[in-house]
């Protein structure tokens, strides 16, 4: 099966916006083949019954690279104590926090989450996503982890959408091993790592690096377990302080440290060293309310790649949408329409290392969006409303 695009405006993101005016596309099968102007469409495919997409925006389809939308219940009390002064930690420390979503996590059964998952997944499609990464690590036990993966593997076989799926064991200390992080490690977070990879449950494994979480020491024994098993690692890091994390993980080649927002410059130089890229999380940022911004100047002078994503979770980030976390990169830490967009295509594929995606050129996936828009600034400059026109997945439109 083939198709043909034609008139549209082109944002290859090979380089910078590459944006090619009154450009034309051919896919066949899950490819994409041919990319020029209309005009200049080979023979070979001017048969081809044509999509006129008068001169819309078409862009790679979005990469959303750090997502949690495995989860049960909700956390809007929380969001009313946070109005009232409650800090992120003070919230933690009083058992709400991650501790209530792994309450109501693992009451649930794999079908109940499986339905709010798709739910939720049914909102980023809308806004543009083709791929996302899904986290465990509101089960905190090895049962409830591997729950967790085999729902978010699950979610591809449902949807129009491509999931990675990342160990996450390593989220917050759960109350039976309140005092004994340690002991969580040696007897939870490592053995549900072993199983989930035996069972060929997850692409990656993350960590939380916070002291309301897990010590750099307590990561690396994590890590060096990944590392053996031949599995890339990401890391939330420097999310309320700097523990070092972002050094740490970037020394062992992480793929991503996310959220940065204290990180130093021993942490940039490291992560611009090791190619390791820094996912900027608005979401999380706006609705804790923080001050801290991550140092943006700082890695666009480092050259460290900056991947945008929504971190789609119950407490800290309910958001769905990747538009609007392009808009609030842009407002909230003055990051340009181009680096908000190469973040949730470009440079999202490489925090989740993956290269068949997030440009748009012959031999990458056919993930595509066509947008309601003739200029890519169009995209973070909207608040709430998504222009998306049609999407295109493995070269099919959808319906």
């Amino acid at each position: 099966m083939a198709i043909l695009l034609t008139h549209a405006t082109i944002a290859t993101m090979t380089a910078g916006y590459g944006l090619i005016e009154d450009g034309a596309l051919v896919a066949e099968g899950e490819r994409i083949v041919w990319i020029g102007q209309t005009s200049d469409i080979p023979a070979q495919w001017q048969t081809l019954p044509a999509q006129n997409c008068g001169g819309r925006l078409l862009t790679p389809g979005l990469v959303d690279c750090h997502s949690h939308i495995v989860f049960g219940g909700h956390r809007a009390v929380e969001f009313e104590m946070r109005l009232n002064g409650a800090s992120y930690e003070e919230v933690a420390r009083a058992g709400g926090g991650i501790l209530s979503t792994v309450t109501a996590t693992r009451a649930a059964s794999e079908a109940e989450l499986l339905a709010a998952a798709l739910a939720r997944a049914d909102l980023m499609i809308a806004a543009g996503a083709t791929t996302i990464e899904v986290k465990s690590g509101y089960g905190l036990t090895v049962a409830d982890e591997l729950k967790m993966l085999r729902v978010a593997r699950q979610i591809a076989a449902h949807r129009r959408l491509r999931v990675v799926t990342t160990h996450l064991a390593a989220h917050a200390i759960p109350p039976e091993y309140k005092g004994r992080p340690d002991a969580y490690i040696d007897e939870v977070a490592i053995p549900s790592l072993h199983a989930a990879q035996a069972q060929g449950l997850i692409d990656a494994v993350d960590a939380f690096c916070e002291g309301i979480a897990f010590s750099p020491a307590q990561v690396a024994r994590l890590f060096r377990a990944a590392q053996d098993l031949g599995l890339p690692i990401k890391l939330h890091a420097e999310q309320l302080s700097d523990l070092k994390g972002a050094v740490l993980a970037a020394g062992m080649g992480a793929l991503s440290c996310d959220h940065v927002e204290y990180i130093g410059a021993d942490g940039v130089a490291a992560m611009a060293a090791a190619g390791t890229v820094a996912v900027i999380l608005p979401g999380a940022f706006y609705t804790l309310r923080e001050t801290r911004k991550p140092p943006i100047e700082a890695f666009r002078a480092a050259g460290v790649p900056m991947a945008v994503a929504t971190d789609f979770n119950p407490g800290s980030s309910p958001v769905a949408s990747l538009p609007l976390s392009m808009n609030m990169a842009c407002t909230l830490f003055r990051m340009t329409p181009l680096e908000a967009l190469q973040g949730t295509t470009t440079h999202a594929a490489r925090a989740l290392g993956l290269t068949d995606r997030g440009t748009i050129a012959p031999g990458q996936l056919a993930d595509l969006c066509l947008w309601d828009a003739t200029h890519p600034a169009e995209l973070s400059y909207r608040i709430g409303a998504t222009p998306l026109h049609t999407r295109i997945f493995g070269g099919r439109l959808d319906a």
